[in-house]
């Protein structure tokens, strides 16, 4: 794939935060709301987010040493679960939109794939909050 550590962390960093954020949506819409349908959708797109460099991906980590791990306050400014909901909205969005990003130089068709799930995040997330 890449010998770049750097990019790899990129990488790791933003795959985490892209699945971590559509678990947080599909189990408030198994758990709290019983939509079926809309964790499934998301338990798919959430099975699309692998890539076929673990080890690599787990050497390049370096969590405990990350500039920005300290909480922010935004980070605990949530009040309910729409709330919730549409922060790991954003964060979907925003991972896989530095995914598709950083592979465009490494490898075009997981670029594509991230672009394809970036674009079913916003669809759903309108489906999903338009009616809030």
């Amino acid at each position: 794939m890449t010998k770049d550590l750097k990019v790899v962390r990129l990488i790791d960093a933003n795959l985490n935060r892209l699945k971590e954020g559509i678990r947080v949506i599909e189990d408030i819409a198994r758990y709290h709301d019983d939509n079926k349908e809309l964790a499934s959708k998301l338990k798919s797109i959430r099975h699309k987010c692998k890539i076929d460099m673990y080890i690599e991906l787990l050497k390049s980590r370096n969590s405990e040493n990350d500039v920005l791990r300290p909480t922010t306050k935004s980070e605990l400014n949530r009040s309910s679960l729409n709330d919730i909901l549409i922060a790991n909205y954003k964060r979907t969005q925003e991972s896989s939109r530095v995914l598709e990003e950083v592979f465009k130089i490494i490898n075009p068709l997981l670029s594509e794939q991230f672009k394809e799930i970036r674009y079913q995040m916003y669809t759903i997330e309108k489906e999903n909050l338009a009616n809030l």
